[in-house]
């Protein structure tokens, strides 16, 4: 169980990092479809709709936490087959809570430290309780 423990701690280490990059690839994506919409062109709104998800998708920044991100879900998913739901998915999703925070504090986004650490504190000491 220890070994599980673990790798839900990382899973939601992974998910919380690639949660606080996604959010920068995407203002990335926003900027660029900032920069390049012409509003004089009307488009259907499918093919509109289909181009930008395609910029998204195309965008590294986004796409590649993205990736580890489902990768982290595809381990999580494991990590259920033999692992307690009522410990695997409390532990996880507290770190991941946690993680995105302290992440997104890292990349420089607004926040209130004071407060994030608190909550962070607070989660860590709740995901040691669920694990003793």
């Amino acid at each position: 169980m220890e070994g599980d423990m673990q790798k839900m701690i990382a899973v939601g280490l992974v998910w919380g990092a690639t949660n606080a990059l996604m959010r920068r690839g995407a203002l990335i994506w926003d900027q660029t479809l900032k920069s390049s919409s012409h509003p004089s062109q009307t488009h259907n709104q499918f093919l509109s709709s289909l181009k930008k998800w395609l910029k998204l998708i195309l965008t590294w920044q986004y796409s590649l936490p993205f990736l580890l991100n489902l990768s982290a879900s595809a381990t999580f998913f494991a990590l259920l087959s033999h692992a307690p739901i009522s410990i695997a998915v409390p532990v996880t999703n507290a770190t991941t809570f946690a993680a995105t925070a302290v992440f997104g504090m890292m990349l420089g986004e607004e926040t209130r430290v004071g407060l994030a650490l608190f909550g962070t504190s607070l989660i860590v000491l709740g995901v040691y309780t669920c694990i003793m």
